[in-house]
């Protein structure tokens, strides 16, 4: 999710550019030395193990859309305004993402991806069999069909409607995706109906139910994880500096398509000792011991609530939570399991220039679903380092790669958003860098209904590998595109 500060400054570098009334490709230098003098690298940039980068081909439009190493390669699928199979535009908002499915389909192995769109109210609906709320919100899912080593367009199926800013969420091990709203909005008023919810989408688009899984919580959900030892759901929540993280006990543990709907037990995690603990900033090998409180009231209505450094409203669960002395964090995003442990992404843990806390570069925690221990294995102490990190995912090998929605970095490899790989001594690496720089001749060469414009600053989002960490795909929420990339992995931590 695109953090407020971020759009602001996209809005006045564009709105300065219309007024200055130049060519298209002048208005991408302006653009370019704008940022450059906003934004002047650190000293040296981390070179990772798989080298430098350097503008890489899309082998399906022939345009320069990514920076990645040398060895790698790629292929660009579902843009936005892409026709899908039921003759609707590929929405716009390309966020979070997983692999669902590997199967063997009517023309060879293919993939299957479930794909969240963040749109908030408007009338383009998604026109999924799946609908929640009828009262003209955007937000939603599409499934992606993609089949590995074939010039093949991606077949993309609407399969949720009618949810609204579907930010991040999380797989399940049996093969369905947990999608989540980052919202608290209340549309019952006009017709609709409240929203903060998780739902279930599956596979097969014409399984998924349109139903919420209201006792995960109604809050701003952010992602999940789900360990598949104890069918337990851990979840983010993106509200600044009254975020809670939470786990969700399931009545049914069969592990099937359905059970998670047949309701639970929320908790907030609280800090052993610590009653209230702040983690709105932190340092690299912070460590907590966590204990679970319950939450009574999971479908709680948002409500005035007084928390140090925070404004606005405050989640109901984030209350009855913080009344039993939960911990809070700055903004909680993107969540991954692997190997009994799930890593999150606190994407502005830290102080910004004016010294405010949870308003940083942000920080990725590591927390052992056996012991409850909580570590900090990442602290961004610049923009360098990591530029608000969102969304994150491990690779089948173990490795961390990180998201970027900080708007963009400067360095000996141009200026753009970009994917981080993340040591195990808490260092980062420049994976690939957003190269999305399109003019109107890239639009019509390349058959796409997107604007030109210089997309650089615009983020990184659903970060995930097939089962055998072959092929990693990812999407550019704006303009609205999602990469496969491959290459040799095994070269690096990946």
């Amino acid at each position: 999710m695109e953090d407020t500060i971020n759009a602001s400054r996209r809005s006045l570098l564009k709105g300065s550019t219309a007024a200055a009334a130049i060519p298209f490709v002048a208005t991408l230098q302006a653009f370019a030395a704008q940022r450059a003098d906003a934004a002047q690298p650190a000293p040296s940039s981390i070179v990772g193990p798989y080298g430098p980068i350097r503008p890489a081909k899309d082998l399906s439009t022939g345009l320069e859309l990514l920076q990645l190493p040398a060895g790698f390669s790629y292929r660009s699928l579902s843009w936005t305004g892409d026709l899908m199979a039921n003759g609707q535009p590929t929405p716009r908002g390309h966020d979070g993402m997983a692999v669902v499915a590997e199967r063997n389909g009517p023309k060879g192995p293919e993939i299957v991806l479930i794909r969240n769109h963040e749109l908030g109210e408007g009338a383009e609906v998604i026109g999924a069999g799946a609908q929640y709320d009828r009262s003209q919100v955007q937000g939603g899912t599409t499934n992606i069909t993609f089949r590995h080593g074939t010039s093949e367009p991606a077949l993309t199926v609407p399969s949720l409607g009618g949810t609204l800013v579907n930010c991040a969420g999380g797989v399940t091990p049996w093969g369905t995706w947990l999608t989540c709203e980052e919202t608290i909005a209340d549309r019952t008023s006009v017709g609709g109906r409240k929203h903060g919810y998780v739902f279930e989408v599956t596979a097969d688009p014409s399984q998924t139910t349109g139903q919420p899984i209201v006792e995960m919580g109604r809050f701003s959900h952010e992602a999940v994880a789900v360990d598949p030892a104890t069918s337990m759901v851990y979840l983010t929540q993106d509200d600044r500096n009254k975020s809670g993280l939470y786990r969700f006990i399931p009545r049914n543990t069969s592990m099937q398509p359905g059970a998670l709907a047949q309701g639970g037990t929320l908790q907030a995690a609280r800090v052993k000792g610590q009653p209230k603990a702040s983690l709105i900033v932190a340092a690299l090998g912070d460590t907590y011991e966590l204990e679970w409180v319950n939450i009574q009231y999971p479908d709680a209505d948002p409500q005035v609530y007084v928390v140090p450094d925070a404004s606005g409203l405050a989640a109901g669960t984030f209350v009855q939570a913080w009344d039993q002395g939960a911990l809070r964090m700055s903004r909680g995003e993107g969540a991954w399991y692997f190997n009994r442990k799930m890593y999150f992404v606190d994407t502005s843990t830290g102080r910004d220039a004016g010294g405010r806390p949870g308003r940083g570069e942000g920080a990725v925690w590591e927390l052992d679903l056996v012991t409850m221990r909580l570590k900090a294995i990442f602290v961004s102490g610049s923009a360098t380092a990591g530029n608000n990190p969102d969304n994150i995912t491990v690779s089948p090998r173990g490795g961390v790669l990180l998201c970027e929605d900080g708007g963009g970095v400067a360095d000996e490899f141009g200026f753009g958003d970009r994917l981080m790989g993340l040591m195990s001594n808490g260092a980062t690496y420049i994976f690939a860098k957003n190269n999305v720089v399109l003019t109107p001749q890239d639009i019509t060469s390349s058959g796409k209904k997107v604007a030109p414009e210089d997309y650089r600053d615009r983020e990184f989002a659903g970060a995930c590998f097939d089962a055998k960490g072959q092929t990693l795909f990812v999407n550019i929420q704006t303009p609205g595109i999602t990469f496969a990339i491959w290459g040799p992995w095994a070269r690096g931590t990946l």
